[in-house]
């Protein structure tokens, strides 16, 4: 994990300074610095090698003016229109900016931004190790290194502290949840996304984890899980972790439920060829909820919870569901199979029935469900469905105010008619190419129970085929999710 502190910058021992510049170019930190480089990072903005454009990142090298060898001037955009996102991205364009050097970075702030001091510091961090990732784990040798000790150049104080100390332990958290989602198939299966699930228990003290196997899940009647699992010989499970931490409220069990198809070929309706390699990405929402609710026991948030990851592999084989299966839900409700590569939503509704049995008042899920919903959204947003108007706006509030951003959709008993069966409660999907992200909402909402509940699907966030050319400068898997339970988490406890 990435060392964070605070320290005034002749005292840190830097391989980096790093200053946020924003347009029209000056402010605080910048002009600070540009008065003992004898004023070069004007005559750069005049030549136009310097911008202040948000994402841009101008590496100095240096000789002796400064506590380090290096600076870099890192864009954030309009001053008037700064936020953390801005910030973020330049904390990422710097650590690219760096990636052969690693090392101690030390970030100088600018009081004249529009972003209080904690929250700026925060987010500079946040986005340096989130831009740090890399997700070629798998290479024979690194090519690239992140810094290794970040520095907030300042006096301090505890308000400073606990926001740097916080996004360093939300962001790294993100980054293994990205680890998760990056695995190959050949290595992350069912069985060991549990055994990484009790890893991660073993290392906090109030967090526990128990691995459902196909008999568990049998007796429990999770007909939708386990038909979703047969065609693969490996096993389906239901990974379960709870969080009960000391002072915890007593009216709010926070219910973390995550999609955790470890591959999904579609099953008997297989996909196409092109492409399906990312589908090792279609736990993304699973990877997020083991690693938000790590995240709220390492940051020690006073709020019970417990996750539930819904874990299979979608494949066709001898014993894989067909369309035209019948299934029964833990619930009790049959569902009749339309498409077997509708198959997130019934691994959902099992573990849904779970979170609410074992007593969660406020429910989340976390899926990449529907390519509907990227085509709406694109890889920016997920789409947030909400069955009580409270708990859906809070979720978008802890959307905006973490990162992992979620727009409003609607969820309408109107749409339960497309997912009537003739022969059973209901089916898994429609032949109509209509409305695909609100009809698999309702799916849900079938097993959601009673309570506040809110579906997000972030089909389009969660696993990246490109660059997004923000803070996420790496394809594969984001984090998402992580970030949203973390406040969320700090919101209601």
């Amino acid at each position: 994990m990435t060392r964070v502190e605070i320290a005034l910058p002749g005292q840190a021992g830097a391989d980096a300074l790093a200053v946020p510049v924003a347009q029209p170019l000056g402010g605080d930190g910048a002009k600070i610095v540009d008065d003992r480089l004898g004023g070069r990072l004007r005559k750069l903005g005049e030549s136009g090698d310097l911008r202040g454009e948000c994402g841009e990142a101008v590496l100095l090298h240096l000789d002796g003016e400064l506590e380090a060898p290096r600076l870099v001037a890192a864009g954030v955009g309009q001053r008037d229109q700064v936020d953390a996102d801005a910030l973020r991205t330049a904390g990422a364009a710097t650590a690219q900016a760096l990636s052969r050097v690693g090392g101690t970075l030390v970030w100088l702030l600018d009081e004249s931004l529009p972003v209080p001091l904690p929250q700026q510091a925060a987010a500079l961090v946040e986005g340096t190790i989130l831009g740090a990732y890399s997700p070629g784990n798998w290479k024979s040798r690194h090519e690239t290194k992140a810094p290794g000790r970040i520095v907030v150049g300042h006096a301090g104080g505890p308000e400073l502290q606990e926001a740097v100390e916080r996004a360093a332990i939300v962001s790294e958290r993100a980054n293994r949840s990205r680890d998760l989602s990056n695995m190959p198939p050949n290595e992350l299966t069912p069985h060991t996304l549990g055994e990484k699930a009790q890893e991660l228990a073993r290392e906090h003290e109030h967090l526990t984890c128990e691995v459902l196997a196909t008999k568990e899940l049998d007796d429990l009647g999770m007909g939708a899980l386990t038909a979703v699992g047969r065609g693969s010989r490996n096993e389906p499970r239901l990974i379960v972790l709870r969080y009960d931490p000391p002072g915890a409220r007593d009216d709010i069990v926070l219910g973390l439920v995550g999609k955790s198809i470890t591959f999904d070929a579609g099953g008997i309706s297989i996909k196409p060829s092109g492409g399906m390699q990312d589908m090792k990405g279609d736990m993304s929402g699973g990877a997020g909820t083991l690693h938000g609710i790590g995240a709220l026991a390492a940051l020690r948030t006073p709020v019970r919870a417990i996750a539930a990851l819904a874990a299979a592999e979608n494949l066709p084989g001898g014993d894989a569901f067909r369309p035209g299966d019948i299934l029964r839900a833990a619930n009790g409700k049959t569902i009749e199979i339309i498409n077997t590569d509708a198959e997130g939503r019934l691994v959902l509704a099992d573990a849904l029935w779970y979170v609410r049995r074992e007593g969660a008042t406020h429910v989340l899920d976390l899926a990449t469900l529907t390519g509907a919903m990227e085509l709406a959204l694109g890889d920016l947003y997920a789409g947030g469905f909400a069955n009580d108007v409270q708990w859906g706006e809070l979720i978008v509030e802890a959307g905006r105010r973490s990162g992992d951003l979620v727009w409003p959709f609607p969820l309408h008993p109107r749409y339960r008619r497309y997912i009537d069966s003739t022969f059973a409660d209901l089916k898994n999907s429609s032949t109509l190419r209509q409305a695909s992200p609100a009809l698999a909402a309702e799916f849900l909402h079938e097993f959601a129970g009673d309570g506040p509940w809110c579906h997000v699907d972030m089909a389009g966030p969660g696993f990246l085929e490109r660059s997004r050319g923000d803070y996420l400068r790496v394809p594969g898997g984001t984090g998402y999710g992580v970030r949203l339970i973390a406040e969320l988490g700090r919101m209601v406890a």
